[in-house]
């Protein structure tokens, strides 16, 4: 059996990135937590179920790994630096060129995207084989990453709309994923997916 806790990054920091001549990928890689995010992750990650964990796997956004930083310091362990946890890329320059029909039209037809954007599908992709790449028998890993990224991920097993995540008929959370928010996934030794719960 192997168990998994995916869990969004904490509340970042509003910053005005205007006169910066990073790209767009890159300020988004950039974000830091706020105060408020550094105490809300520090008070979350602290809990007991993620006191007994095995490895720790953050996406490279600093934001993910400032949230990561608590539950690694908590168990004594490293944090294990993996890009194919990382947000959705948008693929364009500006989130000016986001269309207003751009996250709905993304939700129902996932082929579509941006410029050199990633699609829901490619996202899902990604995220599910980086999560085969790391799954270990008998071992409990927490993954810190991103709420598009997770939501695109639990397509694959969940039936999701405006409101809900469902799970076999049950549901599990609200769609919209809150900072710090940690989903429980257990797979047999099959890779199956046996369970989720959405843990408070």
């Amino acid at each position: 059996m192997k168990i998994i806790y995916f869990i969004r990054h904490s509340k970042t920091l509003k910053v005005n990135n205007m006169i910066n001549n990073d790209s767009l990928q890159e300020k988004n890689e950039k974000q830091i937590l706020s105060i408020y995010g550094e105490e809300l992750a520090k008070e979350k990650m602290g809990i007991d179920e993620l006191k007994s964990i095995d490895k720790v796997y953050s996406s490279n956004y600093i934001r993910s790994i400032s949230t990561a930083k608590y539950i690694a310091d908590y168990n004594n362990l490293e944090i294990n630096i993996h890009e194919g946890f990382g947000e959705r890329k948008f693929g364009i320059n500006s989130y000016d060129e986001i269309t207003t029909d751009f996250y709905d039209k993304q939700a129902i037809d996932e082929n579509y995207k941006l410029g050199n954007g990633e699609s829901q599908k490619e996202v899902r992709e990604r995220m599910y084989n980086s999560l085969i790449s790391i799954l270990e028998n008998d071992k409990k890993i927490a993954i810190v990453s991103h709420s598009t990224a997770i939501l695109f991920l639990l397509m694959k097993w969940c039936d999701i709309d405006y409101k809900t995540i469902k799970f076999q008929d049950r549901i599990i959370a609200p769609t919209k994923i809150d900072n710090c928010a940690i989903f429980k996934l257990i797979f047999d030794d099959n890779n199956d997916l046996i369970s989720i719960e959405n843990i408070k």
